[in-house]
């Protein structure tokens, strides 16, 4: 499949088979996924590779979050729910940045971790590993930060849900690109 195909053809993927990506696979998608434009060559971001008790320990967190609702019933359902989000991936890749002081290098540090991420997604979709990139709440949560050893000075980019898909949705329309586009002349 050439490039164009590949990019048209990835999704975010939600639902996983019950096998384990192997961390092998996942060092050689970075080595190649880190060769992105990166002024300074700063190169700020870190890698967590999150699996087995670990990926409970962060599912748990998810638990406790998800507990919400008006009566004991539905905070535990709810909970249970968010449990299962996490509990079901068979990998997280949580990916850091350091954080730069000077605004203008910290907004290129995230945009070239950004890139990172978009070509670790191709690679892996290329060798038929889905993922979907997640920042919510819970990357900003003092316990999985500590869960999963995200240290002083970072920021988390994403928390990438990675797997062999089970499920693969159907593409969502874009907007045509010629709209998009102004011609200066």
């Amino acid at each position: 499949m050439n490039l164009s195909e590949l990019m048209k053809s990835r999704r975010s993927i939600q639902l996983y088979e019950d096998r384990p990506v192997p961390l092998e696979e996942v060092k050689q998608m970075l080595e190649a996924a880190v060769w992105v434009p990166n002024h300074k060559m700063t190169q700020p971001w870190r890698f967590i590779f999150v699996h087995g008790e670990s990926l409970k320990k962060v599912a748990e967190i998810n638990r406790k979050l998800g507990e919400k609702g008006t009566d004991p019933e539905e905070r535990k359902a709810n909970g249970e729910k968010a449990y299962q989000k996490i509990a079901n991936v068979p990998a997280l890749l949580v990916v850091t940045i350091k954080e730069n002081h000077n605004p203008k290098l910290r907004e290129e540090d995230y945009a070239a971790t950004s890139c990172v991420i978009q070509n670790f997604s191709l690679l892996a979709w290329e060798k038929g590993i889905g993922m979907i990139w997640k920042t919510g709440a819970i990357t900003m949560e003092d316990a999985f930060r500590e869960a999963v050893g995200v240290q002083p000075g970072e920021r988390v980019a994403g928390m990438l849900q990675i797997g062999y898909p089970a499920k693969i949705p159907k593409p969502r329309p874009r907007t045509d690109v010629q709209q998009l586009i102004t011609e200066l002349d």
